[in-house]
């Protein structure tokens, strides 16, 4: 019991000095912003960054739903297990670029036994069909393949490749708010700056035509067990405009 009190009392030491550093009603610039991760984080794993924008739209509105996918710069520092439902070429073509399981109904008599040791799938569009069967196991956890997000293609090899290097998801939750996960805290300031610019773009680009005022309203930026850093959305959008 002490043991436990001690490492609960350990964590909120450490919490509150790393919140120290973050100066209280402060938005800081992406740079600055970027520097003050390593100081802020402070767990001896490899902490993931992720990064919380609220935008200005409803959600509610088919038409102000924002989604997209892409390849950030550097990826996100995580091994990701890829699954292809295909057949004959299509099936090789999947295997040669690299995908961990490969099969068609076969697979599918696998899933709706349990199994889903795979973080992405990919399907060729003639194995849809079959791919409903398992939908209500696979859509509540996200692994749903989607034609918009690139992961219902003829071209495996591509999506394989891309989910392998990281391929990124992101949409807006009921509250307006997209979080996305953008690297490790080993990957420095610099190379999650850069993961943050291109997302930033694809974020201003995706902006709903019927989206009115401020459309970054407030964009958060934290690791793992880190206290928030709040990030100028301007800045953010000005240095992002070449990415």
């Amino acid at each position: 019991m002490t043991d436990k009190k001690k490492t609960v009392g350990s964590h909120g030491k450490k919490y509150a000095n790393a919140l120290a550093k973050i100066e209280a009603g402060k938005v800081y610039a992406v740079k600055d912003a970027f520097e003050l991760i390593p100081e802020v984080a402070y767990a001896k794993f490899d902490e993931t960054v992720d990064v919380a924008f609220n935008l200005g739209v409803d959600p509610k509105h088919s038409d102000q739903m924002v989604r997209g996918a892409l390849v950030l710069p550097h990826g996100i520092g995580k091994s990701v297990r890829v699954a292809v439902l295909a057949k004959g070429e299509k099936a090789k073509e999947a295997e040669a670029a690299g995908a961990d399981v490969v099969g068609s109904d076969d697979l599918i008599e696998k899933i709706q036994g349990g199994w889903l040791e795979f973080d992405k799938m990919v399907a060729t569009p003639d194995m849809m069909v079959a791919v409903s069967k398992v939908g209500k196991i696979l859509g509540p956890r996200g692994l749903m393949p989607n034609p918009k997000l690139g992961t219902v293609t003829m071209d495996v090899a591509r999506a394989v490749k891309e989910q392998k290097l990281g391929k990124i998801e992101y949409r807006t939750e009921k509250t307006g708010i997209v979080h996305v996960i953008i690297g490790k805290k080993s990957f420095g300031p610099q190379k999650l700056r850069e993961n943050f610019a291109v997302l930033t773009s694809a974020l201003q680009k995706a902006k709903p035509p019927t989206s009115k005022g401020v459309y970054m309203k407030n964009i958060t930026l934290s690791t793992t067990m880190s206290p928030g850093i709040s990030v100028d959305p301007l800045d953010a959008v000005t240095t992002s405009s070449g990415a």
